[in-house]
């Protein structure tokens, strides 16, 4: 402020100089000047500071761009498949082309592309995304499994979770899984042969 007041006391000197009908004026004009140097200040901050943010922003548009390249989703290949899905492929008449259109890749990870189970009936599509989940454990590790919770919490996604049915459906598909009892305390279901089988027919019937 000491600046600004010692800046004005030398326009109004300077104004002094000027003839008595010229004072008011030259005043006038040298102030507005000197406030426009003031307000262009603040606007340089802002401008500066817009171009920083602009660079920020370009910056993450860059890593992202190049994070969407990393993640970019393929489709499975021979190469990506355990020897035992093979085997299941060969057996039951499963294709790779039919794989790919449920499942990709992406990464290190194969994740599901399906969203439709075609089945209205809750006990039906419990028993598919457990048929489904085992395939894509299978197609990792060869272990045709999955873990209880994990269908529990897709059935709860997909909005097919029948609470008071849950255990009740897998004891009625029973020939479909390796288990001599299943109740509330069972972790894991694996499947049979005969569950290989439905799950070849469930693949055939998403496409």
């Amino acid at each position: 402020m000491k600046d600004i007041k010692d800046k004005v006391l030398v326009i109004a000197d300077i104004a002094k100089s000027c003839p008595d009908n010229l004072q008011a004026v030259c005043f006038e004009t040298l102030l507005k000047h000197f406030l426009g140097t003031l307000t262009t200040v603040p606007d340089k901050r802002k401008t500066d500071e817009a171009a920083k943010i602009q660079q920020r922003a370009d910056a993450t548009e860059v890593t992202t761009g190049t994070e969407d390249q990393q993640n970019k989703q393929e489709d499975l290949k021979d190469a990506d498949l355990h020897m035992k899905a093979k085997r299941f492929m060969e057996k039951d008449g499963v294709t790779l082309e039919q794989l790919n259109n449920l499942f990709y890749k992406e990464g290190d990870k194969i994740l599901p592309l399906f969203d439709n189970l075609k089945s209205t009936r809750m006990a039906e599509s419990q028993i598919r995304i457990t048929l489904l989940q085992s395939l894509l454990k299978a197609i990792a590790t060869g272990e045709f499994e999955t873990r209880v919770e994990d269908v529990r919490a897709e059935c709860v996604l997909r909005k097919c979770y029948d609470s008071p049915n849950f255990t009740a459906n897998f004891r009625n598909s029973k020939p479909l899984f390796d288990f001599v009892k299943f109740d509330k305390n069972s972790k894991t279901l694996r499947l049979s042969d005969s569950g290989k089988k439905q799950l070849a027919t469930v693949v055939k019937e998403l496409q």
